[in-house]
């Protein structure tokens, strides 16, 4: 645990207080501008902005999955065959749904052991081992309640009698860091195509990164890690991670290009430089990795990275999207990668949702896009390349849901969680549980009966599901301070 090294840790104690004061100051939903316009911040680069329609002009419908759920947050799949899907409640909970029934016993129950203030802590990310099947392991990330909030990566194992109810004695605790704050958690946990496990931890928090954690390569936060969990103890750093060799003696030839010497980088470190990744997924074709990043003020970002090409830096908080930030900077360059997409607070819009690339075994114009949301606006867009290879981006639904996360399937079809969240130290989503999963499913091909997302154009004669009363609920992102 060596190389889990931090410059912050002197200013923890300060970034608590000062949480409290955050915690008390964000506005609520309703007090949100609808109609915000972005100042004049230059754009130093290009990116794909929202446009009428995608190639093909596929069409999506949301369609009720599941319902009863407290601040569903992940949907996740084991890989084994059984067609189960796994639901993350954010309150600490993960539930089977199995054959279309949503099993009332929980696979795992840690509530005892997650921090849930406000809406961005809880437990958050799920994801099964590869061999899952015959190994029985799966990780979980989560907010712990002991540390006072620390972002946690633990693993566990199924038990031996039900395939449906994990060991809860089985934890092993892979990582802790400590967290300033309690927003910008990130949380995704996805094991890419090369067997490794990839980890998004926030920039820690507040606003407007106030401590420049994104670019500090000596602490994770800000991060994707990618790390070993077949070997070391409790894991190994990948040979080709790029600051792997952090912390050794270099040549002199490596010394003299100061830019690639990072000797207090943190060897975990797989790609930096980002606010809030929420969430990112890799397309399980062609193995890109997408990385949806909420924004600051004004822009919602999309990045897309092929596969197997770390130590990207994604530019935060030198720019949010392709922009200067802060937001009255007047002139500023490139720096880092920009984004292949975004989108601005304009209506509603506040905090970006990334969902994934639909492939499914079913063909239909839906396969190869990429698709996210909006927490507050309910929007959905979908982004892909066309025929010259340019990016192309588009709405392609509006519906009335606070959108707050989503998963894949074995078959890799795409769902969506909602919820009915407030943003207060008092909300228990456990005292009236309304959080829904919906799968995304082309518009043409909706099972006769099923109950669709209420939208802002309800197909004629669809049975449409009743939003629950949202309350002032705010976004996962950080309003300005």
């Amino acid at each position: 645990m060596s190389a889990l090294r931090f410059r912050f840790l002197s200013i923890i104690a300060v970034a608590m207080l000062l949480a409290t004061f955050f915690a008390q100051s964000v506005p609520t939903r309703g007090a949100q501008d609808e109609t915000q316009t972005p100042p004049p911040a230059p754009s130093v680069a290009d990116a794909a902005l929202p446009g009428d329609s995608l190639p093909g002009d596929p069409a999506i419908q949301l369609v009720q999955v599941a319902t009863g759920l407290a601040d569903p947050v992940n949907v996740a799949n084991a890989g084994d065959g059984s067609g189960r899907l796994f639901i993350v409640e954010r309150t600490g909970t993960i539930r089977i749904l199995e054959g279309g029934q949503l099993l009332e016993e929980p696979f795992l129950d840690i509530q005892n052991l997650v921090k849930v203030d406000f809406l961005e802590q809880g437990l958050l990310g799920l994801v099964f081992h590869p061999d899952y099947a015959n190994n029985g392991r799966f990780f979980v990330y989560y907010n712990d309640y002991s540390s006072n909030g620390a972002t946690t990566l633990a693993s566990y194992t199924v038990s031996a009698d039900d395939p449906n109810v994990a060991d809860p004695q089985s934890i092993k605790i892979l990582f802790q860091f400590p967290h300033p704050y309690i927003n910008h958690n990130g949380g995704t946990l996805r094991f890419g195509p090369d067997g490794y496990l990839y980890i998004a931890i926030g920039d820690g928090g507040y606003a407007g990164d106030p401590w420049d954690n994104a670019q500090d390569l000596s602490n994770p936060l800000g991060k994707i890690l990618r790390i070993d969990v077949n070997s070391g103890d409790p894991y190994g750093i990948p040979a080709d991670n790029p600051f792997a060799d952090a912390g050794q003696i270099l040549p002199r030839a490596a010394i003299e290009e100061p830019g690639r010497y990072h000797p207090d980088a943190m060897p975990e470190i797989w790609a930096y430089g980002l606010r809030n990744p929420w969430q990112f997924s890799f397309d399980s074709l062609t193995g890109e990795l997408y990385i949806a990043d909420v924004g600051q003020n004004y822009w919602e970002e999309i990045n897309v990275a092929p596969g197997g090409e770390g130590g990207i830096n994604y530019g935060w908080d030198h720019l949010e999207g392709t922009h200067c930030y802060p937001g009255d900077v007047t002139e500023c360059q490139p720096f880092g990668v920009a984004p292949v997409a975004e989108y601005v607070h304009e209506g509603s819009n506040c905090s970006i949702t990334g969902l994934g690339v639909y492939r499914s075994e079913t063909p239909s114009a839906l396969e190869g896009v990429y698709f996210n949301s909006d927490y507050c606006s309910g929007n959905f867009w979908g982004l892909v390349r066309d025929e010259s290879g340019a990016w192309v981006y588009a709405e392609v639904l509006d519906t009335d849901l606070l959108v707050s996360s989503g998963g894949m399937g074995e078959g890799g079809e795409l769902f969506v969680t909602t919820c009915s969240c407030i943003y207060s130290r008092d909300y228990d989503p456990r005292d009236e549980p309304n959080g829904v999963v919906w799968q995304i499913v082309p518009a043409d091909q909706v099972p006769d009966g099923a109950t669709l997302a209420p939208t802002a154009t309800p197909e004629p004669g669809a049975e449409v599901a009743t939003p629950a009363t949202a309350g002032e609920g705010t976004p996962v992102s950080t309003p300005a301070a």
